[in-house]
Order: C-alpha cells, then structure tokens, then sequence
C-alpha cells in the first residue's frame, strides 16, 4: 500500500506584498504529478491548508481543485485534517464535496465520518470519533486512521472533560487514541495516525518552531505531545505543524512532519521542502521516502559589507525572495537604497546592521545581534540591552499574542 504525505499549504498565503498564489498552484501540481506517477493508494493531509480562517476564493478554489485531483476520480481517497491556520467548521463543511470525490474530511479531534456509501471505489468500513476504517480498492487489507486535528485548549476541554492540568491533555489524548487502538487496530490492517500537534522526544531537544508556524504551544493553544504516547499497534504518524521535514525520535513508528511545500518564512531560508511516500503492508514496519519538491521560489537572506557586492548578487539571483543585511560603517544613503531596490524584483527587506567600527566610544567587546533567531527571542534580547533583565512571563505573554493576532 502507498500513501502520500504532505500537509502546512497554507494556501492564500503572500509574503509580506508579494502573492503566492501561482507558486502554490504550481507546488500542488507537481504532488498530484508525483500522486500519480508513484501511483499512490491514499493522501494524508496533516492540516493547516488554508492560512487563515476566511480564506480567498482562489484559496478555497485551488484546495478543492487539488483534493478532487489527487483523489483521481476516485480511485485514490484523501483525508485532509483541520490546523491550526484552519477554521474547523468551514473545512466540515464541505463534507457534501468531499462525499462525492472519496475525500474525506475531518475538522475536529472526535470528529465522526458519516456512514455513507462513497462515491468512489473505496469503501467505508467503520468510524467513530476521531477514527476511520477504509477498504482500498486494490487491497484486500483495510487501512485505519486516528484522524486529530488541531483543536485549542478550550475545546480540548470539552471534548475530553479535562480541566486546566498541563498534562491531563497528553493523559487525555494517551487514552483516546489508546482505547481507539486497541477496538479498532490489529495485524490484520494498515495503522495510521495523523494529527496537527506539537510532537517531540519525552526529556529530547525540542523542535525548532519559526515565528511564521503561529506556535500552538503558547497561544491559547495544546500543550505539547510525547512520541511514547503513540500507541504501539501505529504504524506510521503523519504530522503536520511544523514547516521543516524531520522524523521525530522516542515512538513505536516512523514519527514524521513532511514539512511545508514552500519556504513561507525567512526562519525557513533555503529550506529543502519535501513530500513523504509510505509503503506499508500489515504486520510490517513502514517504509519512508522523503521526495524532494522542486517548484517554488527560495527564500535567501545573505549579507554584505558593500552596496555593489549586494547589487551584484542581487542581479544574479533573480529567482528568489531575498532579505539582505548589509554590514556597513555608516547607515545606508537614498541613493544607495535606490541602487539596491532597483536590481531585484522580489527584494522583500533590507536589514541594516550598522557597525562602528571607527568610533573610539564603540564597545568592541559588545556581542553583534543574531537576526536569524526567532522573534521571541529578539525581543528578549532587546528588553534585556534597555532594562538590564529578561521581560517576565506576563510580558513575554503579551508578546506572544501579538504575534499571534491576524
């Protein structure tokens, strides 16, 4: 059996001015090519396909174009989960749709797929909440998935009865996807969870998360998860949140982000991005591959300690989203910024990082900033140079939702 994974489209997303829309319609055609070419039996969508909770029209057009397409008339069912970018309820709301096409949709943790006839050559054999079983059209074994889409702390509360405990939600979620394990997942089938979480290693290093991820672990959002509370009867886990590939350490099975199809963040500069195809038979460890994806412009944010070194690169580098910092001695005149802007097309910021290297009064000993840290972290720093202390929690708080706010 052959499963594609992908998920963080984030479509109807731009960067700063600049629309990215067609790179995604590009991006999307080369995995519905790739779908078919690695002749796939089923697509996991691990959430966040749209970027915001009212999306475009082209937005909400090019996702539904692209499901149906991967779906191939049928023969090839897709499950698309809700991130934390997503409105849960419009994604549900196409479930009509996704009826007709062998798409299937879930928007919530307990969501429970209607027991229906689809209208395609796969089969509904049982669900529950949070939990579908399909009949394939070319296996004989069923595939089951543990579908958890990205749901807030609040309504974490209401679906599992908990209270504000930061660890009743790993607890919580242990047993919900223990007991659906243990009815529903034996040697018989195919194994599969996919969720839009924040999964690292029990005591590991924890994922790095970019500002441009919206993190769920401190708006308002879920706690994160521990791989060992995977239950040992899964197979495989499709995960989506985090725009990096990485295979997550500490679990039963392949603990996997696929990574976003393009680089939507300079905290993702010159990122490989990837699709992931799983071959999986009952029984049987998975096999992983990660495909690389060609389409869509980099994201590049080199340095320079001159204007004609910047305007050089710059002109040889065309296809590309760029942010310079420029390493210079006196702050950049109107003519010298003119110069630069002129010789690209998508030069999204100019960083000046000015060094007085002349001035007596400079402090040598003075660390330069690391402008490739998150902005969490810059902010720190910056309080720490004024106030001489670290912000306290309810400060960095406060930060942490403005950076969150749309």
């Amino acid at each position: 059996m052959k499963i594609l994974h992908t998920g963080d489209w984030h479509l109807g997303k731009r960067l700063q001015d600049y629309a990215r829309l067609q790179e995604q319609k590009d991006v999307l055609a080369e995995i519905v090519q790739l779908a078919e070419t690695e002749d796939v039996d089923l697509v996991l969508v691990a959430g966040d396909l749209f970027d915001t909770f009212n999306p475009s029209p082209e937005a909400e057009d090019l996702l539904y174009s692209t499901l149906k397409q991967l779906a191939a008339g049928g023969k090839r069912p897709v499950v698309a989960i809700a991130g934390n970018h997503d409105n849960p309820d419009r994604i549900e709301a196409q479930d009509h749709f996704g009826r007709e096409c062998g798409i299937i949709f879930a928007g919530f943790p307990k969501t429970v797929i209607k027991d229906h006839t689809l209208s395609c050559d796969a089969q509904l054999l049982r669900s529950a909440p949070g939990f579908v079983e399909l009949k394939l059209p070319r296996h004989d074994a069923p595939v089951r998935i543990i579908n958890t889409p990205y749901a807030n702390e609040s309504r974490m509360r209401a679906y599992f009865g908990m209270t504000n405990a930061e660890n009743e939600l790993r607890q919580s979620l242990q047993l919900h996807w223990q007991s659906l394990a243990d009815e529903f997942m034996d040697e018989a089938g195919v194994n599969l969870l996919t969720a839009h979480l924040f999964v690292m290693k029990r005591d590991g290093e924890k994922p790095e998360e970019s500002d441009d991820e919206r993190s769920i672990l401190q708006i308002g959002g879920a706690a994160l998860i521990y791989s060992d509370l995977i239950p040992a009867q899964v197979q495989y886990v499709a995960l989506g949140h985090l725009h990096r590939y990485q295979r997550i350490p500490g679990g039963p099975c392949p603990i996997v982000y696929s990574s976003s199809p393009l680089a939507y963040s300079f905290a993702e500069s010159d990122q490989q991005k990837f699709v992931v195809l799983i071959e999986a038979q009952p029984g049987q460890p998975v096999t992983v591959t990660p495909v690389p994806l060609t389409t869509g412009k980099r994201l590049l944010r080199p340095k320079f300690t001159t204007v004609p070194e910047a305007v050089e690169w710059l002109q040889d580098n065309q296809d590309c989203y760029a942010e310079i910092t420029m390493q210079v001695k006196t702050f950049l005149t109107s003519e010298d910024l003119r110069d630069i802007q002129k010789a690209h097309p998508a030069l999204v910021a100019i960083v000046p990082d000015v060094r007085h290297d002349d001035d007596e009064l400079a402090d040598q000993s003075a660390p330069t900033i690391d402008l490739s840290q998150p902005m969490e972290a810059l902010f720190t720093d910056f309080f720490k140079s004024k106030k001489g202390q670290e912000p306290n929690e309810r400060l960095k708080s406060l930060f942490r939702e403005i950076l969150a706010a749309e």
